[in-house]
Order: structure tokens, then sequence, then C-alpha cells
């Protein structure tokens, strides 16, 4: 791809959004209709939404920011308090380092598959950026985004006392899997996604991927409308290779029994939970959507989340304020920094221990830095990178070809390459 030379890929739409900001600068947000490989993504045909978008690439723009016109799902209504959201005067020109060269954001965008990016600091909007045709009004897929959504309603639901204690079983709130390994594992350890239990999350799609089987018993039209299809697979999974809490093993299967924990703990479904507990109490401004499941029309937690990427923004100037808004404390500050903190893990799963870079909180991503840093990471790119004491808050939504960083390695590299380069641009620490 000749991205630079070409001069259709130069073109740059810019927008100004005086309704939110009443000063945004030419360089705060830019939109364009084209990006990387835009022709294979499906531009001639207008960015089609489809439903093959995991498995063909001219499907995966059009698709991940409009799940609602291909699949089931439930609203999840905007604040009518949203938070404000304002453009940064004179922002800092962000670089960062790749080999041995010095980048700008412009740079990282004609090599990356990125539909949205915003960066903030201290709440305020540094810059926005969107490709392909992309717009801010628009709802993107998070993909596993949504776990780390999940994982706060947990937390909000044990500090309410639905859920009386982390290390009650699975099978205490749904006893209908009390035969199944995963209905023998405690909560604690199902955010930790420690149950031993096997499951291969290759991202292959084809019958010898846990995820793709798993995928065929939520949305498969055999199982339409049968929830029992759902606990007999579940009563299957009797067999542990792992000591429950001993290790953690990604799997999404984990945070989707989290999801139906928390609806027979509360009686009320995961969209009425994010509505009434974080959607409106953070300041959400526009509505969002959980895809449901057609075999039991629960929220598909472990992926299924879609809102817009400034909504996905307010979400992390949430975690970046503790929780908190405007001497609300929304999510329980124990349970997050349980989630986030590095020195709060258990040895297991910390940073370079749990993965060779990342470790593993609470359905959360945390960095090997002193200073408290983490990520929800999604599939294909997607990412929300929180630092709390300096404010610093970046978003990505994205349409890379690998589904994860083992099959994208470079794409996500780089994704690490400009948050450290917004760090240190923006006053935040990298340590």
């Amino acid at each position: 791809m000749h991205l630079i030379a070409n001069k259709k890929y130069k073109r740059v739409m810019i927008f100004t959004l005086a309704a939110i900001s009443g000063l945004c600068s030419a360089e705060t947000l830019k939109l364009r209709p084209d990006g990387p490989d835009a022709a294979r993504l499906g531009m001639q045909k207008g960015y089609p939404v489809c439903g093959q978008a995991l498995t063909q690439p001219e499907c995966r723009v059009g698709t991940w920011s409009a799940n609602e016109k291909m699949a089931t799902t439930e609203l999840v209504r905007a604040s009518g308090n949203a938070l404000p959201l304002t453009f940064l005067k004179s922002p800092p020109k962000i670089e960062y380092q790749s080999g041995f060269s010095t980048k700008t954001v412009d740079d990282y965008l004609l090599e990356s598959k990125a539909t949205g990016l915003i960066i903030l600091k201290d709440g305020q909007i540094v810059l926005e950026r969107y490709q392909y045709d992309r717009k801010p009004e628009m709802r993107f897929r998070s993909f596993s985004m949504a776990k780390t959504f999940t994982a706060m309603l947990v937390g909000i639901a044990h500090h309410r006392g639905l859920i009386k204690s982390l290390d009650d079983k699975a099978s205490d709130y749904w006893p209908e899997i009390s035969a199944s390994a995963y209905g023998q594992t405690t909560i604690r350890n199902l955010l930790y996604m420690a149950s031993g239990v096997p499951f291969k999350e290759l991202y292959t799609w084809t019958p010898d991927d846990d995820i793709w089987v798993w995928g065929q018993v939520l949305y498969a039209d055999r199982n339409w409308r049968r929830p029992e299809a759902i606990v007999d697979y579940l009563n299957t999974k009797t067999h542990r290779e792992a000591d429950q809490g001993s290790r953690f093993k990604y799997a999404s299967i984990e945070t989707e029994i989290l999801g139906r924990v928390l609806r027979r703990a509360t009686g009320k479904s995961v969209s009425q939970l994010t509505e009434g507990w974080l959607w409106k109490p953070m300041g959400a401004e526009s509505d969002a959507r959980w895809i449901l499941s057609t075999t039991d029309l629960a929220e598909a937690t472990g992926g299924g989340f879609n809102a817009t990427l400034r909504d996905y923004a307010r979400f992390g100037i949430l975690l970046a304020n503790n929780g908190n808004r405007d001497g609300n404390q929304i999510i329980p500050l124990d349970f997050l920094l349980d989630a986030t903190d590095s020195t709060r893990l258990p040895p297991s799963f910390k940073p370079k221990v749990a993965t060779p870079f990342y470790g593993y909180g609470y359905q959360t991503w945390v960095f090997p830095m002193r200073e408290r840093t983490f990520a929800l990471q999604g599939i294909h790119g997607q990412v929300v990178l929180v630092q709390p004491a300096s404010k610093i808050v970046m978003v990505q939504t994205s349409v890379f070809d690998g589904a994860s960083g083992r099959q994208d390695s470079t794409s996500w590299l780089r994704i690490r390459e400009l948050w450290t380069g917004a760090l240190k641009s923006l006053g935040g620490n990298i340590n």
C-alpha cells in the first residue's frame, strides 16, 4: 500500500462540533471517508452491513458500527445529565517512538485500521479521529471490552448485597449448572478467568475452536429460544486441567457465565443494570445496546456491548476517577482497585506472570508499570486505556485483520507505542 503517495488517502474532512465544545480547532476532530486498505474493507460498496464480518473483511467496518441491524439487541438508555466533553484548548502535539522513527497520530492512522480514535486529558478531548466514513454518533462494537463492563456490574451487585460474597459459587445463583465445573467455580475465580476448565479460544471460527462452539450454543438456529441448551452444554464441562484460582487462561465463556449469574442474583437484565448502575450515573450522552443471545435472550457479556466512541471515553473517565463522578461513588473503590492495581493482584495474575506482558485483574488487563495503568481490550483492535494518576484516557475502535495480539502482534504493538507517546506528550508516567 502506498498510502502516503496516493492523494486519495490524504483527503480529510474537518468538522467542528460547536454543539458540545463551543470551540474546536481544525486539528482536534477529523473525519475521513477512507483509511488503510479501504477498498478491501468495502469502501466502494459503502461499507456494507452483513452477517460474516468475522471472516469477511468488507463487512467489518459497516457491521461493527451498526450491529443492531444484524443482531437482536436490548437498549441501554442514555443519561439526561450527560458528562460534558469539551475540547482542550491549544492541545499539545502527540508523538510516539516506533523503532528509530518519531511519528505522529496522523502517521499512526496511515497504517492502522482504526475506525475511531480519541485521546483525553483531565476529561477534555485532546484529539478525535474517525476513518472509513464513520461518525461520532455511530455505535461501535466493544468485543471483549464488554467484559470489563460486566465485571464492574458484578462489583456493584456485591456492594449492594445482591451477590453475598465473591467467593460464592456460580451455582449458588444459577443452580441449574451445579453439575458443571463452572458451576462449582467461585465468582472471584470467574472474574480472574481462573476456573481451570479447558477452553481453547483460537479465533479460527472452526469446530476445533471452543469460542466458535460456544457461539453455536448461544446463536445457532437449532437452539432458538432453548435456554436449556446452554445449561446442557455447561453441564458437560466437569473436568478441570488446573485447580481453580491457580492460573489465568483467557476464556470468554467465563464472562458469559458471570452475566447470567448477574441476571439471577439481581432479577434484572444486564442491560437494565448497565443503564441504572453505570450508563446513566456516569453521564453517557447516547444510547447503547447489548447484543442478546438468541438461545436465552441474555446479554452477550463476553463481547456484545455497542456504544459511541465518546461514551467509551466517558467510561474511561469514570475509571480514571476511581469510579466516582461528582462525589457519587458509582463503582466500589476497593473492587475497582482489586480489578486494576497490579500490587493487589495475586501472584499468578500479576503482569508478566499471567501473560508475557499484561497482568489480569477482574476482567481487566493490567500493565507492568509502577504507575497504575490498565486497559479494556477486544479482538480486532478495540481498546480503552486508562492511567488514573495522570487522568489520561485513550479509546480506539478498529477493524484489525487479526483477532488477538497473537494473530496481529504488530498492530497491537503500535497501540502500545501510541499509548506510551500519549502518556509522554500529556505529562503521564511511563514507569
